[in-house]
């Protein structure tokens, strides 16, 4: 018999708010039934307007805080409570950095079922405020406002206005507003979603770490931009650093950002950053993480994970434009990057080079195809390091992972569930996950980066299924390498 849902739409409630949920609202629950509630935080009792219901949960509203916590603080951005880029801008920093490691710890206990794993305090920022070097701004139009260009509002396309984004770096918001700017003077169209007519799309920034370089990317729907010259020269002459402008050509009926064709209309074709000791080129359509700080505290977490003395044979097996490979390099005999996007290997050969690391090769391909080629070719990885997207790795990689016998894994996750997920499938394969250091890339974000080290069990588990049943059982180092062959074998058919 199902049980009855204990909330109604429409009604008011008395929740006390104990945990908080993946994009920074309150979790509590009513007579055991979750409830989210957006700006709501942990440790409050607020009454909550129920505005909508699900057989297993249902979202709120705040109509008031009737026991607020003392980690309350006040927003700093004037948009803030319409716009959907930050979500804990209310909540003091150190607040924020234990419940993203509660938040860990929760996916751990709950998915994982793990409580045994050491999980560090969460590492914070080097800066809380204006640390993206990327920005990604949609452009629209209002009838109130003429061209608008910022973010957009919590679960909509709505574009709300942003002429500071304190997440921001500086010069990103300078080419915001140089933007906006340049489409009314020069009274460009703006691309209806509905209707699909109109020219500009979206407006994308990037600089680097000292920002003195950056790049104005206008993404269009229409592959000719009219007085182009004219639009060029406007732009550098309200941009300090102007280093390159670039066209994006997206003809797409979809959310998607970006399309795959660029034109440079002015300038380089990059912009370059650094990493530790690496230098990097970024064009328009690179991968590079967003907080270039705070990157380098993730990637040093990864390299003193690895444990890397000079003599280890590593594989990255989603390298992206190779930045994690590179920082391997400098400390292992050799790194193995594959990555199933052509043109992110482009990028990561290019990076090698101009980096002259030599000991660094990049393949492009599936890693779960990939890996099982080396290993018949006689490789023997002593570590993997893997930094999936945010759903994790498929189940057919972890396989992969573990049937190549590495002594350690290194995974760095954007995504604490997708994590917990992959390391109890790893614990049956045979890896036991020992320790979680948190890395806070986001700040005033629900967002949390997690490295974690898992070992080489000296038993394994074999997860398989009887009939109807899940069974685990646990089998001695003599027999593991039997099974293991049999799963190579198995992807190699």
């Amino acid at each position: 018999m199902k049980s009855k849902i204990p909330v109604q739409l429409g009604q008011k409630y008395e929740i006390k708010i104990t945990g908080m949920g993946q994009s920074g609202e309150g979790v509590g629950r009513f007579e055991n039934f979750t409830v989210f509630i957006p700006y709501a935080l942990p440790g409050e009792t607020v009454e909550a307007k129920i505005t909508l219901v699900k057989k297993n949960y249902a979202t709120g509203e705040i109509v008031s805080i009737l026991e607020k916590t003392s980690d309350r603080i006040k927003p700093i951005c004037k948009v803030y409570d319409d716009c959907g880029a930050c979500q804990l801008q209310h909540y003091s920093y150190e607040a924020q950095l234990n419940a993203k490691k509660q938040k860990v710890i929760d996916m751990m206990e709950h998915i994982a079922i793990k409580k045994d794993i050491i999980i560090h305090p969460t590492m914070p920022s080097v800066h809380e405020w204006h640390y993206r070097n990327k920005m990604q701004f949609p452009i629209g139009r209002s009838k109130k406002e003429g061209i608008i260009v910022g973010c957009y509002a919590h679960s909509s396309h709505n574009i709300i206005n942003t002429e500071n984004c304190h997440i921001q770096k500086h010069t990103n918001n300078v080419i915001a507003n140089a933007v906006r700017e340049m489409a009314t003077k020069f009274k460009l169209s703006v691309y209806d979603e509905k209707t699909h007519y109109g020219l500009l799309r979206h407006v994308v920034g990037r600089t680097n770490r000292d920002e003195t370089e950056c790049m104005v990317v206008l993404v269009t729907a229409q592959p000719k931009i009219p007085r182009v010259r004219e639009i060029v020269n406007f732009l550098r002459s309200k941009i300090p650093n102007l280093t390159s402008v670039v066209q994006n050509i997206n003809t797409g009926r979809n959310n998607i950002i970006m399309g795959k064709e660029c034109k440079i209309l002015w300038g380089a074709s990059h912009i370059t950053d650094r990493l530790g000791s690496l230098k990097f080129k970024i064009s328009a359509l690179s991968f590079f993480q967003v907080n270039t700080e705070q990157a380098e505290k993730l990637y040093e977490c990864a390299l003193k994970y690895a444990n890397l003395t000079g003599k280890e044979t590593v594989i990255d097996g989603y390298c992206g434009t190779g930045t994690i490979s590179l920082f391997l390099a400098q400390k292992a005999k050799k790194v193995y990057g594959m990555e199933i996007v052509p043109e992110a290997i482009r990028d990561a050969i290019a990076n090698a080079r101009d980096n002259n690391i030599r000991n660094a090769e990049f393949l492009t391909g599936d890693a779960a195809k990939l890996m099982p080629q080396l290993y018949r070719k006689g490789l023997r990885p002593d570590v993997i390091v893997t930094d999936p997207p945010r759903a994790g790795c498929a189940p057919e990689v972890l396989k992969t992972f573990a049937a190549m016998r590495p002594k350690r894994i290194v995974y760095v996750s954007c995504n604490p569930a997708s994590l917990a997920r992959d390391i109890g499938i790893l614990d049956e394969l045979g890896y036991k996950a020992t320790e979680i250091q948190p890395v806070d890339m986001f700040p005033q974000t629900g967002h949390v980066e997690s490295v974690c080290l898992l070992i080489k069990n000296n038993h394994f588990n074999l997860l398989f299924f009887d009939g109807q049943r899940k069974v685990t059982k646990e089998y001695p180092p003599q027999i593991k390498f039997l099974f293991l062959k049999i799963i190579i074998a198995s992807y190699n058919a």
